[in-house]
């Protein structure tokens, strides 16, 4: 009877790593710092007047006084006397803003809102915007969702308004036609069948 062979039993391989568990534990990597795809851009930027001016002729300062000096005698002959301070305050004010002329403000246009001097608006506080024509001067205004302050008035100057317009687009809507307020119509009747000066062609 001839001998068995040994039979070829499988042995246990010998590059295995120890802990086999560690195949299964995922390879951590270091974390690197998280950057802001998202940045602040300047769309528009320029330097105007904070406000319409233009100067006022001689004339201008005469029919002005000779009006108020007019309501101050009726309404000194009705006993008015607090109503006469108020008009002579109003002519004050009128007469400080048709001197002084205003300084020059900065005004910003940028992709997070609007930034008048030191005041920052963001896009989600203002509501549109629409073109007027003060003083000879264009402006636009743009409206705001509150109360306070209602309307930003920004003087364009020498900028051209359909850069303007274009930059405030792709943010707010543009309203072509603004219905005049009662003060408003009031004032341009005024101005226009009652002027105070000549105008100078």
């Amino acid at each position: 009877m001839l001998p068995k062979e040994p039979l070829d039993l499988p042995t246990e391989p010998l590059d295995l790593p120890k802990e086999p568990l560690e195949l299964l534990k995922p390879k951590t990597k270091k974390q690197e710092p998280v950057r802001h795809q998202h940045t602040v851009e300047t769309i528009l930027e320029w330097t105007a007047p904070g406000r319409p001016f233009k100067k006022k002729s001689r004339q201008y300062y005469l029919t002005s006084i000779l009006i108020v000096v007019l309501v101050e005698i009726i309404l000194f002959l009705f006993s008015q006397y607090m109503l006469m301070l108020v008009i002579l305050s109003l002519l004050f004010v009128a007469f400080s803003l048709a001197t002084v002329p205003p300084s020059d403000f900065k005004y910003r246009i940028s992709s997070e809102g609007i930034t008048i001097e030191d005041h920052f608006f963001l896009w989600q506080e203002l509501y549109d915007f629409y073109f007027k024509k003060r003083e000879g001067v264009d402006v636009v205004h743009v409206r705001t969702h509150s109360f306070i302050p209602g309307e930003l008035t920004l003087t364009l100057g020498s900028t051209d308004r359909e850069h303007v317009k274009s930059a405030l687009l792709p943010y707010l809507p543009y309203r072509e036609l603004v219905r005049s307020t009662f003060m408003e119509k009031s004032g341009d009747w005024l101005s226009k069948n009652f002027p105070l000066e000549k105008e100078v062609k």
